[in-house]
């Protein structure tokens, strides 16, 4: 991030703008809506800049700027279109101490002006630091749509009652309360009933925080998909936002664990295969802990929570301690790796079934019915099997496994970091080690990517093409 997002305090302070021309005017209309003393320097300025001055809105003086017209000015525009005469407003701008900004010019600025959805006092910034200006203005398009015109009033009220609000403890008790004020109650009666009913809602949201009540703490478990944290739910990113402790795997991708509140407690309790582990037993209680201080705890676990997760021994300590939980579900890692192949988990007239399997279970490699397994046209995604792939190639080959039979390991499902190594059983181990693996992979038996499918089904049609294109020729 080069440029770091702030909003500065302009009430009383002087914006300075070097130019009178077009340019200047739609940086104008936004400066128009602060409480800033603005100035105009320029010659020949255009109509709407004349009258801004006639309304006293701007000061306008028709001349180029000078050497002492920016004293105590806190920031300052060139927007001249004129490459030497910006450059020589900037000079003045910076030796009188104000921050500058050349419209257009990037690399000389020192601060940008971003795109800006206006529902006063709630302002959102969009910047791309100048790499794509369409973008930020598309952005801007579809936040104009999603917010509402009476979002800035209901701010308003939310803003004049904060001094009674703070009669309430910090922490989750005022977290809720507005919680219920702009999400449920305060849109509701705004709409309805106006301005003074939403007033009186905040009254009686008070009274009711008021009343005396123990904060119990209850678990949230939820499935963060595969990574990508657009394949979260709703419910899952807000559950996740409104957490007070986020208990999270170390396969957590950074993107979804960013969508937690900032004052949110996040701990990596992570299992790494054959190293250093967090016991089961340590993750129950801090889990319960965290639950008994009155928290919402989010157990954030990778894909869903039902799959390989061990949810069953967490829930099982919190009925234990008598904590209230919740289960979440998420996109599991199987769903997201063959959606990245093009590939069916089940399809008509090859497999019926699908099996979901791991690679190592508590006692070491896990056992299957590999006889099963290893008929032609099985489909099986194997967690947790690149270590266990030359056992799950010996096991299969040992029942009849055709060695041909395709392989594909998914590494990093529906991430942009994501690899896919396409192999068959004869070769799955030695494909896998000059892969060199490292993030969380899922092995799909029986799937290949759909380009490589596509290719062998053609082949197979076509046996004398193949023939040619193995030779060397072409048709």
């Amino acid at each position: 991030m080069r440029h770091f997002p702030v909003f500065m305090d302009l009430r009383g302070r002087r914006v300075i703008i070097s130019g009178a021309g077009e340019t200047d005017v739609e940086k104008l209309r936004l400066l128009l809506k602060t409480e800033a003393t603005i100035a105009v320097y320029g010659v020949d300025p255009v109509q709407q800049v004349r009258q801004w001055a006639e309304e006293r809105r701007i000061a306008l003086f028709n001349r180029p700027i000078e050497e002492g017209d920016a004293i105590c000015a806190a920031m300052l525009y060139g927007a001249n279109d004129a490459p030497r005469e910006d450059a020589r407003a900037v000079a003045i701008g910076r030796r009188a101490g104000a921050i500058t900004n050349i419209v257009d010019n990037l690399e000389d600025s020192q601060f940008i002006t971003p795109a800006i959805v206006d529902r006063d006092p709630v302002t959102v910034a969009i910047g791309t630091e100048g790499a794509a200006p369409v973008l930020a203005r598309k952005i801007k398009a579809d936040l104009e749509e999603r917010l509402p015109s009476s979002l800035g009033l209901l701010a308003r009220i939310g803003q004049a009652f904060r001094p009674n609000a703070e009669a309430l403890p910090m922490g989750r008790a005022r977290r809720r309360f507005w919680s219920r004020f702009y999400f449920e109650k305060g849109p509701r009666a705004l709409a309805d009933n106006g301005q003074d009913a939403a007033q009186r809602v905040l009254e009686d949201l008070l009274t009711e925080e008021k009343a005396p009540r123990q904060e119990r703490g209850h678990v949230s478990f939820v499935g963060e998909g595969p990574g990508d944290p657009e394949l979260l739910t709703l419910k899952a990113r807000r559950v996740l936002h409104e957490a007070d402790v986020v208990i999270h795997d170390r396969l957590a991708s950074p993107e979804v664990l960013e969508l937690a509140r900032r004052e949110a407690k996040l701990r990596e309790v992570g299992k790494t295969g054959f190293g250093p582990s967090w016991k089961q037993a340590d993750i129950d209680a801090l889990i319960i802990a965290e639950a008994q201080a009155g928290h919402h705890v989010v157990r954030l676990k990778s894909g869903d929570p039902s799959v390989f997760g061990r949810l069953d021994e967490e829930i099982s300590a919190l009925d234990a301690t008598d904590i209230p939980w919740e289960v979440v579900p998420g996109i599991t890692a199987a769903s997201a790796a063959a959606a990245d192949l093009g590939a069916s988990l089940t399809r008509r007239g090859r497999n019926a079934e699908l099996r979901v399997i791991t690679g190592h279970d508590a006692s070491g490699f896990a056992e299957h019915d590999w006889r099963d397994l290893a008929k032609p046209g099985a489909v099986a995604a194997i967690y947790m099997g690149l270590r266990a792939s030359t056992f799950i190639r010996g096991r299969l080959l040992m029942h009849g496994a055709d060695p041909d039979t395709p392989v594909t390991a998914v590494e990093n499902a529906s991430r942009a970091d994501r690899r896919i190594v396409a192999t068959c059983l004869a070769d799955l181990p030695e494909a896998l080690a000059g892969a060199g693996l490292q993030g969380p992979a899922v092995l799909m038996f029986g799937l290949a990517p759909h380009a490589a499918r596509q290719t062998a089904e053609h082949l197979k049609i076509n046996p004398e093409t193949h023939a040619l294109q193995a030779a060397g020729g072409s048709l």
